[in-house]
Order: structure tokens, then C-alpha cells, then sequence
């Protein structure tokens, strides 16, 4: 194990992530009741121009007079592009009347750490200036050709303490490839395989590399739920935590795919069970279930129990 090692910056529970705009003060009530980990509500794509003025004081309304809390869900809000004039009192107006309800901010279309420099800057004066009791998180979307190539400089935080996760944002990231897609996140019949595979992965690989959450994006046919599974679980074996859902069928799927097993659970247990024995003998390895398991097994295992019990004490808090 190198001598270097970046902790995880953040953990929280975010196996689904229910999109929301900000345009639709009816759909922010019911994403709040929903059974979603994560809300994120948007003033980026999902609303026209002419709507994100009115957009960004629902969220600012929603945020303040919902206990998202109490809900068991992690809120989060998109904001513009830096590349628009929306962007500025995007973060000014949202964290100055709503900041302390605030999780986390998403920023889209991130090309280089710089980007979420100007983010975590505004963020940092008004925080001071307004005397926030929480540390808002920043997030930023991998959905450009530029944002992959530096997909392990934004993911090193060297400008920033408040990145949590980077998400990939196939839609966007299909349109500046110029690649050649069927829907939002789904395959290609013309390519051999998943055509995803590769910037998912490097993604991921940055993620794991400096502490970050990884997160997959949406997948656009919300009336194919077994593509959507499929697609929820290609991410989940290279190492995402979570997906996002467009509409809330999508929820309940993602909760699922990125739940272990209560089977993967019991033998992840047990994995540590059995090697705690056999460090008390004197034993770098041990043997269960007629295979041979030593201490990168009991890596693996403490992933998978980490995040059960993380999703256990989730919906505890939620029941009480």
C-alpha cells in the first residue's frame, strides 16, 4: 500500500438520485415524499430559460419549508453551467437564504478543477458572511469530452475540501464525443459492447483514487425498466454507488441494484469473522467455504458490510 492515501472525503447513502425541477414546485413536494436517497433539484437543463428565475425561488421556498431531514433524504440542487449568466445567483441567492438546508451543490458540466474553484470560493465567502452552521459539499458532472481528459486532476481536490463525488452525465458527455446513441445511457447495437465502459470506469478509478463518491447518471427510457437494471448494473460492477432516476419508477430499481444482497452481506461477515480467527492464530489466511480468503478478502468484505450498514442505519433514522 503506497504511503499516500486519500480518505474518503464524505460518506453518505446514494443509491438513487431522484431529478427533480426546479420548475415544478408539485414535483419537489413529491420528490420529498419520495422513497429516493438523494433529491437533487435542478435549475440547469430541466427548465427553460425563461423559467429559472421563478426555478431557483421555488427551490430557495422548497428548501426552507420542507424537512428534507426528517424525510431521510440528502438534498441537493443543480445549479447553471459557468458558462451562463445564471450560474452567479444561482449559488448567491440559494446558499444565502437557503444554505444552511442545503447538503449539497451539483455543479454541471465541470472541464477542470478550476471550475469547482469558482464554486468553492463563492461558497466559502458566504458561508463566512452569512455564519452557516453546515458545510455545504460540492459535486460536479463529468459530461464533457474536457471533463474526462481531467477527469484525475478535478477528482485530486488540490483547489478544493468540499468535492464529495463526481458524477457521470452521459447525455451530455455523448453530445460532446459526437457519439452515436439510441437513448440517454443505454447501448448501441452498432458497438460490440458497452460503449460506456471505459470513461465509467476511469471515472470511478479517480473517484476510488482520491476519496471521491461515484456516481452514475441518468438513463433516458423510463419505460424499460429491465434495460434501466441492466444499465444500473453495469455501473454498479465497475464500482459506482448510485444512479440517478429521471422518473420515479427508476427509484425503487437503483435502491435495489445498489443494496448488497442480504446473502453478499452474510458472507462478507463472515469473511471477517473467519480471518479475526485465524490473525488470533497466528494465520494470514483462512479457508471458507472450501476457497481461500486472506486480507484483500476482508477488504472487499468491509466494503460490502459498510455500506449495509450505512443503508441500515439510514432507514433507522427514517423509521424513528
Amino acid at each position: 500500500m503506497s504511503h499516500t492515501l486519500y480518505k474518503p472525503v464524505a460518506t453518505r447513502v446514494q443509491r438513487s438520485e431522484l431529478a427533480c425541477p426546479g420548475s415544478n414546485p408539485t414535483m419537489i413536494d413529491k420528490a420529498a415524499d419520495s422513497a429516493a436517497d438523494y433529491v437533487f433539484l435542478d435549475l440547469e437543463d430541466a427548465v427553460a430559460p425563461g423559467d429559472k428565475e421563478q426555478a431557483r425561488k421555488n427551490i430557495i421556498q422548497a428548501l426552507n419549508d420542507i424537512d428534507w431531514k426528517a424525510k431521510g433524504k440528502t438534498v441537493s440542487v443543480r445549479i447553471n453551467g459557468l458558462d451562463t449568466h445564471y450560474m452567479y445567483r444561482d449559488v448567491v441567492d440559494v446558499m444565502e437564504q437557503a444554505g444552511d438546508k442545503l447538503d449539497t451543490i451539483l455543479i454541471p458540466k465541470v472541464g477542470t478543477p478550476h471550475d469547482v474553484y469558482m464554486v468553492e470560493a463563492m461558497v466559502n465567502q458566504i458561508e463566512q458572511a452569512k455564519k452557516l452552521p453546515n458545510t455545504v459539499g460540492l459535486e460536479a458532472l463529468i459530461e464533457t469530452a474536457l471533463g474526462m481528459a481531467n477527469v484525475e486532476e478535478i477528482a485530486r481536490q488540490q483547489y478544493t475540501r468540499r468535492l464529495e463525488a463526481l458524477h457521470f452525465g452521459v447525455a451530455d458527455f455523448s453530445a460532446s464525443r459526437r457519439s452515436r446513441t439510441v437513448v440517454i445511457g443505454g447501448l448501441n447495437p452498432d458497438y460490440p459492447g458497452d460503449q460506456w465502459h471505459a470513461a465509467i470506469d476511469r471515472m470511478v478509478t479517480a473517484c476510488r483514487a482520491f476519496g471521491l463518491r461515484a456516481i452514475d447518471g441518468p438513463f433516458g427510457d423510463f419505460s424499460s425498466p429491465d434495460d434501466y437494471i441492466k444499465s444500473a448494473k453495469r455501473a454498479a460492477v465497475l464500482g459506482c454507488e448510485g444512479k440517478w432516476a429521471i422518473h420515479p419508477s427508476q427509484i425503487a430499481l437503483a435502491n435495489d441494484v445498489f443494496s448488497p444482497p442480504p446473502a453478499e452481506v452474510d458472507r462478507a461477515r463472515r469473511i471477517i469473522a473467519a480471518l479475526a480467527e485465524a490473525a488470533a492464530q497466528g494465520k494470514g489466511a483462512a479457508s471458507l467455504d472450501g476457497r481461500m480468503i486472506d486480507a484483500a478478502s476482508e477488504r472487499m468484505a468491509q466494503n460490502v458490510v459498510q455500506v449495509a450498514d450505512a443503508i441500515a442505519a439510514k432507514q433507522g433514522a427514517a423509521a424513528a
